[in-house]
């Protein structure tokens, strides 16, 4: 089969389509023949080992001169094409799609899928739009639900709303009864306000940190701003989830990267009266992606796609969200 292969650490310049073996589901796994998967800032982490610490907190994906699988992806829609022993939720010709996390593989022609990090395709979406919905919809899931724990009529601020996680969290935010401001740049004001977003902040021209505002949740995606920022726009009672991707450098790996912030917070929740919580530790799960699916088939949340590559594209497709900052998600066509 095809697949897009890495053996050390680097740019994009780096990856490449070569002909592998095609895998076998072991027990309780499932292979999936790929339609369609994403591209998510977890991909460029891996790729260039960036932040160096992750290397060290995340022996299960990271190696010291390369990563621990060669090829990349995790996010993924297809068909079920074998399953292993004890595998009783598919059978091969369902249409599936979910997260394959720390084993990679998406971009590929077959991947092998953990059956508990599976589940049915949202039946009003095509693989493309459903391969865009697993980490990003969960992460944006998780965050509300389970880690902020989001009430109707709560007031919470999304910075990064136009990013993958940020286009699911504002629809997630209002299908919860939320009120929901999202941060983002000039160009994509128009795209977050048709999500739902209930007001929307331009920082190239505010700051959402000093216009007087407070809210019961701040949901942080992209780790651009200090802690001190965060928590002055919280309510007393207030609080402050880290989700942050970060953003590439094209240059060297970062020795904490998004990760410096995360650090602060566990030690500064000690000390103040904020909860200040990250989703470290936090993996999609088949009751997750069911959540979505019925939140996307009851027409509540609706995956954005910016732009389609196929698998021998997934180099160009990487460079694009590192250099462009693509709204919403990356998708592959395979």
């Amino acid at each position: 089969m095809k697949a897009i292969v890495q053996e050390r650490y680097g740019s994009s310049d780096g990856l490449a389509l070569r002909e592998v073996d095609k895998p076998a589901p072991a027990a309780g796994e499932v292979l999936v023949r790929v339609h369609a998967a994403a591209i998510n800032a977890r991909d460029w982490h891996v790729m260039r080992g960036d932040p160096y610490l992750a290397r060290l907190a995340m022996p299960s994906v990271f190696g010291l001169s390369g990563p621990k699988r060669q090829i990349r992806g995790s996010d993924v829609a297809g068909r079920v094409e074998a399953v292993g022993s004890g595998v009783t939720r598919f059978r091969p010709g369902d249409e599936v799609y979910g997260d394959v996390c720390d084993m990679d593989g998406a971009f590929a022609e077959y991947v092998c899928v953990p059956d508990a990090q599976l589940e049915h395709k949202p039946a009003n979406l095509t693989f493309e739009q459903a391969a865009a919905v697993p980490m990003a919809g969960c992460t944006a899931l998780l965050g509300l639900r389970e880690v902020g724990q989001v009430s109707p009529g709560d007031r919470i601020l999304i910075n990064g709303a136009s990013g993958g996680v940020g286009t699911f969290a504002v629809q997630i935010g209002k299908a919860f009864g939320a009120e929901v401001t999202g941060v983002c740049s000039t160009r994509n004001v128009d795209l977050v306000r048709s999500l739902g977003a209930d007001l929307v902040v331009d920082y190239t021209r505010e700051d959402f940190a000093r216009d007087g505002q407070r809210y019961d949740m701040v949901f942080d995606l992209v780790a651009n701003r200090s802690l001190a920022d965060l928590r002055r726009v919280l309510t007393p009672t207030g609080v402050l989830v880290l989700a942050g991707g970060g953003v590439s450098r094209h240059s060297r790996p970062h020795v904490t990267g998004p990760m410096g912030l995360t650090m602060k917070a566990q030690f500064a929740s000690r000390f103040v009266r904020h909860r200040l919580l990250t989703l470290m530790g936090l993996s999609p799960r088949a009751e997750y992606l069911a959540t979505l699916r019925e939140l996307i088939e009851a027409g509540q949340v609706t995956p954005v796609i910016d732009r389609t590559f196929t698998l021998a594209q997934v180099p160009e497709a990487i460079r694009y969200l590192e250099v462009e900052h693509a709204r919403a998600k990356v998708v592959i066509t395979v």
